[in-house]
């Protein structure tokens, strides 16, 4: 009998892991620190918590996670941690269908969201957390919120938008938007039938009349169709007139305005005579080719936005005017960098001028965004941008009649933009509107009346805020800001008139606070520099101590944890201009000196690598550890272009991309030369996107500082990049040739010198895998033989498969032993090909 005892304590012990662990802890593998390693990515340090958001009683905490056990394929799960940091669980789909919704519009009285999930609407009631479904039809029912008495809400459906009464149940179309019809349909031209209404030339109508005098069944037919025609009128009277689109255009944003009396409707128009380019996908599972649609090009005509405000009672159309007019002026007047403020169609195709003679006056390009209310319904303000980035407006409009006025006017010679560029809300008094500017240097908060006066400026300094938002008592502004150090994050609150700022946040690195609807606790998305974003709670107070702060989600594996990942130093020197560079450091404890180095070029262009938080680029960060244990010096740099240090820093690029960019990186060689020893002969330079096209500027423009280089998915001519992005900074290329060759490196590939890798993903829809296909020619044409491209079949622009992201690290890794370590050679060795 104690033998039988014996043996089902033992299995009990044996089936309950977690008892087993209480007793005998299993020591966590030691990380390896090898590329197949780094590169398992998210399944090594984990995935970040997102989703972040607060019941409506300040009670629990509702997030989106995955561990880093699960696999690669598994979806994020919902989360729920009490306010206190206990009582962590995963939801099931049920609970979390049930859980409070992650958007949505809520209730002035703050007990209910009205929100849509797989195209059905729903309310949610934060009281006693139950659900109720509104519609459940096969349409897609989108973009809910209250309105009137707030026991009406309004919905898209079908490009319309409709509103229904949450007590009856009653459902009125509020508009009747009609999609163009394709030509050649019926009634049109080529059609079974013509449209007997429609005025035809000359002849044709001499023809039509003798016709209805010659037969007496056209004439009945003619006068039967008459008299139809005026009972259907007759009949509409009163009815709403139809918002008929033409060809190329479709309704987009839609909202009821508060007296409910006009939907003001954003009508997209597609380009007209633009091409998309396509990537082919090779790798498929029906085994053929086929076709990815992508983008435009930069310079080709593109869409644009305009915003209607429509009567819910007559249908009556009236186009909102921003009031912007190009002035007359001569076909070749041209401002610097040849930027006129015309669109790329007309600058290209002359529209809007006659052909030889001077352009008349028009219209301005200007997109415009959605108008948003005041509180109390009765003003509405917008913004406007010219389609050349060069000028913004804060502009109140007057529903009334589309006329809108100017309250702040925001001009850029470069470009429009920094953290919260587009930020814009309402204060509680009705009367002031809060936005954000770079008109100082750096990008701060402002509030301008309706009733008149200028900007006037809340917060300023040599730092920058970014999302603002209003507290939920809105009683002040709750911002994040780099106030005190570049490279921290941090929570501020401060009144609406300016004044001392409150810090509410105390733990270094980044800091991403989501407030409780009661505002006594934080939910505080958090990393270091070694340490991955984890889920923290705090209270919402002055110097929290480290007691009183709870983190709640710890990704990493243990294995990752078992290695001793550093807090790279911060360091900075002098570029050439004189100006502050900052940059990361990885430097071995016992680096020698004469040794080997490698400069890290971030991509994005307009991103901040260089800080205490913990990198976009962790891949690269181990891989920087990889290069340390095996000798190398590694300096990571926040150049011109980057985020972070304010608008001249931003706009530092203008009109030349790998000018002060790609000096500050030869800068930076140069530091690693004077103040840590590093071999000028033993340097290389690596980075992916706009850090793979800083690496082809330095190897064919400063061919003797870089010995090798590695070039991932880069851009290798900016007139095959997009509209968006490159425009800002160098126009368009029919109209600033000069700006777009001197940038893009493939005219300027015969400088090659040292030994180059270049690597890219055959299905990159963002830079595609042309650019590299185009370069490869002009180097074999070249004579070129100290380069090679590697490709990856399946791979878009941000890699995802382990074994393409090992793949390329060895190769680059390889490159830099081949060429680095090795005593300099007259002509520099590539790995052997594979």
């Amino acid at each position: 009998m104690r033998s039988i005892l014996s043996f089902i304590f033992i299995a009990a012990f044996c089936l309950n892991p977690v008892a087993a662990s209480a007793q005998q802890a299993v020591p966590a593998k030691q990380f390896d620190l090898t590329i197949d390693n780094i590169m398992r990515g998210p399944a090594l340090v984990g995935y970040e918590p997102s989703g972040v958001r607060w019941s409506a009683d300040s009670k629990k905490i509702y997030f989106t996670w995955k561990r880093a056990d699960e696999t690669r394929l598994a979806e994020t799960s919902t989360y729920v941690v009490n306010a206190d940091g206990t009582g962590l669980r995963r939801l099931s789909e049920e609970e979390t269908r049930q859980a409070p919704p992650a958007g949505g519009d809520l209730s002035d009285d703050k007990k209910t969201v009205v929100y849509a999930d797989s195209g059905d609407i729903f309310l949610y009631n934060n009281q006693t957390g139950e659900r109720r479904q509104l519609t459940k039809t096969t349409d897609v029912e989108a973009n809910p919120r209250f309105i009137g008495n707030q026991r009406h809400i309004s919905f898209t459906r079908q490009n319309n938008l409709y509103s229904l009464s949450i007590d009856t149940g009653f459902l009125e179309q509020l508009t009747d938007i009609r999609p163009a019809g394709g030509a050649g349909g019926p009634g049109g031209p080529g059609g079974a039938t013509a449209d007997p209404t429609r005025k035809g030339t000359e002849s044709q109508e001499a023809l039509k009349k003798e016709e209805r005098a010659l037969l007496d069944v056209v004439r009945e037919r003619a006068e039967k169709r008459e008299e139809d025609e005026k009972k259907r009128q007759e009949r509409e009277k009163g009815r709403r007139k139809p918002f008929q689109l033409t060809a190329g255009q479709n309704a987009g944003n839609m909202a009821l305005s508060p007296d409910g009396k006009s939907v003001i409707v954003t009508v997209n128009e597609t380009a007209t005579g633009s091409k998309n380019t396509i990537v082919p996908n090779y790798v498929t599972e029906s085994g053929y080719t086929e076709d990815i649609p992508s983008r435009s090009k930069v310079g080709d005509t593109q869409g644009r936005s305009r915003v209607a405000i429509v009567s819910v009672e007559t249908g009556e159309v009236t186009w909102v005017d921003h009031g912007q007019r190009l002035a007359a002026a001569p076909p070749t007047q041209k401002t610097e960098g040849n930027t006129t403020g015309e669109t790329p169609t007309e600058r290209t195709t002359g529209q809007g001028r006659g052909q030889g003679s001077p352009a008349q006056p028009r219209d301005r390009e200007v997109q415009l965004s959605p108008p948003q209310w005041s509180d109390d319904g009765k003003n509405a303000v917008m913004q406007g941008r010219s389609a050349d980035n060069k000028d913004r407006w804060i502009m109140q409009l007057d529903a009334a009649t589309g006329k809108t006025k100017i309250l702040a006017s925001i001009r850029d010679e470069a470009w429009v933009g920094g953290p919260g560029g587009f930020s814009l809300g309402w204060l509680p008094d009705n009367k002031r509107v809060y936005f954000q500017w770079e008109r100082d240097g750096f990008s701060h908060l402002y509030t301008v009346s309706i009733d008149g006066g200028a900007p006037i400026q809340l917060t300023s300094g040599t730092f920058e805020v970014s999302d603002v938002r209003l507290s939920e008592d809105k009683t002040k502004f709750y911002f994040t800001s780099s106030e005190g150090s570049f490279f921290e994050r941090n929570l501020y609150s401060m009144s609406f008139d300016g004044g001392t700022r409150t810090k509410h946040t105390s733990m270094p690195g980044n800091n991403q606070a989501t407030v409780s609807p009661d505002q006594t606790k934080l939910a505080i998305l958090r990393s270091f520099a070694n340490k991955p974003t984890e889920l923290y709670i705090a209270p919402n107070k002055v110097g929290a101590t480290e007691g009183e702060i709870k983190q709640i989600t710890n990704s990493p594996t243990d294995e990752w944890k078992s290695y001793n990942w550093i807090t790279p130093p911060i360091v900075n020197f002098k570029a050439r201009d004189g100006a502050t560079v900052y940059a990361r450091l990885y430097k071995p404890a016992n680096f020698k000196k004469g040794g080997p180095a490698v400069v890290f070029v971030h991509g994005a262009g307009y991103l901040q690598n260089v800080h205490n938080w913990w990198s976009t680029y962790y891949r690269e960060y181990m891989f920087h550890h990889l290069l340390m244990e095996k000798g190398y010096a590694v300096l990571d740099i926040d150049y011109r272009g980057s985020a972070g240090y304010g608008r001249d820093w931003r706009t530092g690029i203008y009109r030349f991309m790998g000018g002060k960019d790609l000096t500050d990186h030869v800068d930076g060689a140069q530091y690693l030369v004077s103040e840590h020893g590093v071999d000028a002969k033993r340097i290389g330079i690596y980075g992916g996107s706009y850090g793979g096209f800083i690496t082809l500027m330095a190897l064919f423009t400063t061919p003797d500082v870089f010995a090798a280089g590695a070039a991932l998915r880069p851009v290798t001519d900016w007139a095959h990049y997009n509209h968006g992005y490159t425009s800002n900074i160098l126009n368009l290329p029919q109209s600033d040739q000069e700006a777009y060759r001197k940038s893009s490196p493939i005219y300027h590939a015969a400088g090659l010198k040292g030994a180059l890798l270049i690597s890219h993903g055959m299905v990159d829809v963002n830079v595609h895998y042309q650019d590299s296909v185009r370069l490869a020619q002009r180097l074999i044409e070249l004579r070129k033989e100290n380069w090679e491209l590697a490709s990856y079949p399946v791979e878009d622009h941000g890699y995802v498969q382990p074994t393409s992201w090992a793949d390329q690290y060895k190769r680059i890794f390889k490159l830099f032993e081949t060429n680095l370590k090795a005593p300099p050679q007259t002509s520099p060795a590539l790995p052997k090909k594979r």
